[in-house]
């Protein structure tokens, strides 16, 4: 019988840790959104109810799509130097014209601040050790929290992670290391990528590819995270073909409702960390 990893139940159980942690310590999040894209909309709408359920502080700064450069950062430039707000994220991706400058946006947001966890300083940090991940990137974040949810323990485990990016395949790649896995990363270019996932223990598929995981390229009783999120004729769908692949997974994550509530959850729990920090250093 395989085991469904709810991320809705893991998150839900992350968030009820944090809502005492959140009334002592009162952080605020802010999230930015510049223009109009759907995804974006919905993904915000999810941080903010998960928000309100911990009782936190929150708010929703939308600018027109026509922002200009100089207005978003100025707009970072505020909101570094406001002492009320805990950590703040720029909801990606943003309009045309502002997406060549996403290197240069992160960078801009002070890494006290970076609830995110995509800032050179705070990447970085997660490569030292597990001591130090204190504000890691959320969906990698939200990953660990769901295994230590489901009690699934990576030390000793050959995992193998389909994806490259800085904000799921490096970093997450890196955590599992810290926890003492073995680990392969593949990617666009990796040859016979079948070969290599049939030797996974734990599989974690973040490329955005829909369906690219097949039957076929899993062996009996892995356990299976789908981060992919694409939407399709056929609706929401994750790079695993989750049909064929569950039957042979002792676990595996649905999409949605996986890998996405844990990746709000985590970005919560950075904002109560974040706090800490702040405190500590006052």
């Amino acid at each position: 019988m395989t085991q469904i990893l709810s991320g809705r139940e893991a998150a839900d159980a992350l968030l009820g840790t944090l809502s005492e942690q959140v009334s002592q310590l009162d952080p605020k999040l802010v999230v930015v959104q510049v223009g109009d894209d759907p995804a974006s909309a919905s993904y915000i709408k999810q941080k903010m109810k998960s928000c309100e359920k911990v009782g936190m502080r929150h708010e929703h700064k939308h600018l027109p799509a026509d922002t200009t450069r100089e207005q978003l950062f100025s707009l970072i430039e505020q909101l570094n130097a406001d002492p009320d707000v805990t950590g703040f994220i720029v909801q990606l991706p943003l309009p045309d014209h502002l997406q060549p400058l996403v290197p240069q946006v992160i960078r801009a947001i002070d890494p006290k601040k970076d609830v995110d966890g995509f800032g050179a300083y705070n990447l970085g940090k997660v490569l030292l050790s597990r001591e130090f991940e204190h504000l890691p990137p959320a969906t990698p974040s939200g990953i660990i929290a769901l295994m230590e949810h489901y009690k699934i323990d990576p030390a000793g485990k050959h995992v193998v992670v389909v994806g490259r990016s800085n904000i799921v395949g490096k970093p997450i790649a890196l955590m599992l290391l810290n926890r003492d896995a073995t680990v392969t990363v593949c990617h666009s270019r990796t040859p016979d990528l079948g070969v290599i996932t049939r030797q996974a223990d734990i599989l974690i598929a973040a490329v955005g590819k829909p369906k690219l995981i097949t039957a076929d390229m899993v062996k009996d009783g892995v356990v299976v995270i789908d981060v992919g999120m694409s939407r399709t004729k056929d609706g929401l769908t994750g790079d695993v073909d989750f049909a064929g692949v569950e039957p042979k997974a002792s676990a595996i994550t649905p999409v949605p409702g996986g890998v996405g509530p844990m990746t709000v959850a985590g970005l919560l729990r950075n904002c109560v960390r974040a706090k800490e920090r702040q405190k500590e250093q006052d």
